[in-house]
């Protein structure tokens, strides 16, 4: 017998690629785990019939001889699948779109950081020509839609925009979609809202905003994930976690959420034994003490892999600099050999002002490029420090409407970057 099955406490998107598995591998029998989202429970209660869906006790695990898994590469994220490990003659086959280690003995796996795990799935649909109905369809794009936050998180990518756009062509309903995105949000969820709301606390980590709350729950809450993110929508911080304690027992669920792309939540969480991706995730520890994992938490994110690039790896030098008794006509000159936009103005290691390209628009006669540059300079000074984020150097360069930022460090110009500079790390071409 071969199954396929996707991860406890199942999103759109792990029922999205159970269900498209289905397709890929006709004699699967799609095993559903038995905990799974509110609007997952909501859609099944009307569609669950159209796919016939099993449940672990439903099927004999001594029978099995391949495991198809999806939207998940762990061991423990599988509902009661334990007494397959002992199968060392197991098929496994694996499709997940997470950047975290594959825990299980995959003999063939496709995983590829992408927004949505039923993105890579498509593209093996369209490869066979295997035709969907509306329905699936629409599934489909919900599955690629929460995932990605509607094409808006961080993590996504070309291909599930052309995902989405070919499952609207497939009459995806967008009407329906809407109905079942539409989050689980009642009194219970208010109240814990509120209790955070009210011990609300913010730090500054790596330069951005961040809140991280730890709350008391009694029993099972559905939709933490949503209360965390509008903590986050609320507070108006750029990174919120909510460590939530169960009363009945030692057990804590950590949930995280970014709107920065200098801070990688999956990463985070995949430190501490959990997953998600670059906008969200979540672990679940036990025996643990809050307080620690708070502290933990704040380690992490001070050594997170996209906040830890700071400017003094993308700046450039040594300083291409001139002083400021050098005419016009002479920074002219060195602008058009160094092929460079602007320039330092430093005396006595000092600086003292900025010359642009910009600024030669000041100059109306012909005799006043003999002037000193000092005469045209700009004396408003924008400068970064080299800790600072690539972030926070675009911001400052949208802000004052500069291109180029000198880089102070004890008083003295040790670097330069530009907005080149800076959109080279956004577009990741860096260079190593």
């Amino acid at each position: 017998m071969q199954i396929t099955t996707t991860h406890k406490s199942t999103d759109f998107d792990g029922l999205a690629s159970l269900v498209a598995a289905t397709l890929l591998y006709p004699d699967a029998v799609p095993v559903l785990p038995k905990a799974h989202n509110p609007n997952i429970k909501a859609f099944l209660s009307i569609h669950k019939d159209l796919f016939n869906l099993k449940s672990v006790e439903e099927i004999k695990l001594e029978e099995v001889t391949s495991l198809v898994v999806v939207d998940t590469n762990q061991w423990e994220r599988l509902d009661r699948m334990e007494d397959l490990k002992k199968n060392t003659e197991l098929e496994v086959i694996v499709w997940d779109h997470h950047e975290n280690d594959c825990n299980l003995p995959a003999s063939w796996k496709c995983q590829e950081p992408i927004g949505a795990n039923i993105t890579l799935m498509i593209r093996e649909i369209r490869k066979k020509s295997i035709p969907l109905t509306p329905i699936q369809a629409t599934l489909f794009l919900c599955g690629l839609y929460e995932d990605t936050g509607s094409l808006t998180f961080p993590s996504t990518t070309a291909e599930d925009a052309h995902a989405a756009a070919f499952l609207l062509e497939c009459n995806a309903d967008l009407v329906i979609l809407r109905t079942l995105l539409q989050p689980a949000y009642g009194q219970k969820q208010k109240e814990i809202l509120f209790e955070m709301l009210k011990n609300a606390e913010r730090s500054l980590i790596n330069n951005w905003k961040t809140s991280i709350n730890i709350t008391t729950i009694d029993g099972h809450v559905n939709n933490l994930s949503l209360i965390v993110h509008m903590y986050r929508d609320i507070l108006n911080v750029d990174v919120a976690f909510g460590i939530f304690v169960h009363e009945d027992n030692d057990k804590c669920i950590i949930i995280g959420r970014s709107g920065t792309p200098d801070v990688n939540i999956g990463s985070v969480m995949r430190s501490m034994g959990g997953g998600g991706h670059p906008g969200a995730g979540s672990a679940m520890l036990k025996a643990v003490n809050p307080l620690a994992l708070k502290e933990w938490i704040v380690e992490l994110l001070k050594g997170n892999q996209e906040s830890s690039i700071s400017i003094f790896d993308l700046m450039s030098y040594p300083v291409n600099s001139v002083r400021s008794d050098t005419s016009m006509s002479d920074v002219a000159k060195i602008l058009e050999e160094k092929g460079c936009t602007g320039l330092p103005v430093i005396d006595d290691e000092k600086l003292v002002g900025v010359i642009s390209r910009r600024d030669f628009r000041k100059v109306k006669k012909q005799a006043q490029l003999k002037s000193p540059v000092k005469a045209f300079m700009s004396t408003k000074m924008i400068t970064i420090t080299p800790d600072k984020s690539p972030m926070h150097a675009a911001r400052l360069m949208v802000k004052y409407d500069v291109g180029r930022l000198p880089v102070i460090e004890k008083g003295k110009v040790i670097g330069i970057v530009s907005r080149t500079d800076a959109m080279r790390f956004f577009y990741d071409t860096i260079p190593e």
